[in-house]
């Protein structure tokens, strides 16, 4: 039970003197995750790099491969997300090509199982105007990764709003920024990290929720006609797909995260993914 899992939070934030009723409800929004590494002692999901394998009309991906995670391999209850049962979700992205309001950093396709596939060339374009491109795909990971159940809570305590004071707690939530710094405290006695996160709330050290913030992003690229406009939902109906923390020298404090509306993700609308990318060097 994620309840149970928490323990270490609980006690934290009641010592800390923050009343039960909003510690409980702060638990009730947790949601499983799967952390995702080389050297954990669970099954293997999913792989970084590899062989580009894809159906033979499928257009060549804009981005890089990052990482291709089997569908079947991935225990339903490891997340919350609608995720296809079977096949293999591609994630490409760069992680210096975040360009708020115009387009995404990287896209997500999901190949059905049994669908015939060809091996492409892994990056067909070269962008050169960006500095150190290739020698940033060169440094790309490689190799099998290996499941492990987590749990996961909010990274981001605060709302943002138009006027002073611009930000407040989350609804519903009125100690929500402490809250946030109890699972700061905690959180290492209780998850463990990871290169890639499946599912779960999204990590940055800005303050701000990612998946919030890639909502937004989504819809002002919309506006500037970089992205399909569609009938956009709140928010609070964006999920995380997938967190990623390059370990690629030169990127230290980058994240990149795969976004999506939920209806679009039972959907199988992967189109709809959007990629944005952090860094705090």
């Amino acid at each position: 039970m994620i309840a149970d899992i928490l323990g270490p939070f609980r006690d934290e934030a009641l010592a800390r003197g923050i009343p039960t009723g909003d510690v409980e409800r702060w638990i009730s929004i947790a949601r499983p995750c799967a952390t995702l590494t080389p050297s954990a002692n669970g099954p293997v999901v999913a792989r970084f790099g590899g062989p580009l394998m894809l159906p033979a009309d499928a257009p060549d991906p804009w981005f890089p491969l990052v990482a291709t995670i089997d569908c079947e391999a991935l225990p339903p209850d490891a997340t919350d997300l609608p995720l296809p049962p079977d096949g293999r979700l591609l994630l490409f992205a760069f992680p210096l090509a975040d360009d708020p309001g115009v387009a995404s950093a990287g896209e997500a396709l999901h190949i059905p199982a049994g669908t015939t596939v060809e091996e492409r060339e892994n990056n067909p374009y070269f962008y050169g105007e960006v500095p150190d491109y290739d020698q940033v795909c060169r440094a790309f990971p490689q190799g099998e990764l290996r499941l492990t159940t987590n749990v996961s809570l909010p990274h981001s305590g605060i709302k943002d709003i138009p006027e002073p004071p611009y930000s407040v707690p989350l609804p519903g939530h009125p100690r929500s920024e402490e809250l946030v710094a109890v699972w700061w405290e905690t959180r290492g006695k209780i998850a463990s990290d990871g290169p890639l996160q499946i599912g779960g709330y999204g990590t940055d050290e800005s303050g701000l929720d990612p998946v919030t913030s890639a909502a937004e992003s989504a819809a002002e690229a919309e506006r500037a006609g970089h992205r399909p406009a569609a009938e956009p939902p709140g928010t609070d109906d964006w999920v995380l797909i997938a967190d990623w923390y390059p370990d690629i020298r030169g990127l230290e404090g980058t994240t990149v995260h795969w976004t999506i509306p939920r209806a679009d993700l039972a959907a199988r609308r992967f189109e709809r993914t959007h990629v944005t990318t952090y860094w705090n060097p």
